[in-house]
């Protein structure tokens, strides 16, 4: 049997960081320190460690 190897897509570089959107934390959790954000149909949990560190989790 011949197989070929699967062609991987190529990505498309990612933009500088510069060229990034920024949001603040701030706007995203308004006071709360557990957020629900929704993507693609799935529920995930962003939420602010006692350390201050941001975790996200599906």
């Amino acid at each position: 049997m011949n197989s070929q190897p699967k062609s991987v897509p190529s990505a498309s570089p990612p933009p500088a960081a510069g060229n990034l959107p920024r949001l603040d934390s701030g706007q995203i959790l308004q006071g709360a320190s557990t957020v629900e954000i929704e993507h693609a149909g799935q529920r995930y949990l962003l939420r602010v460690t006692r350390e201050n560190k941001l975790i996200l989790t599906k």
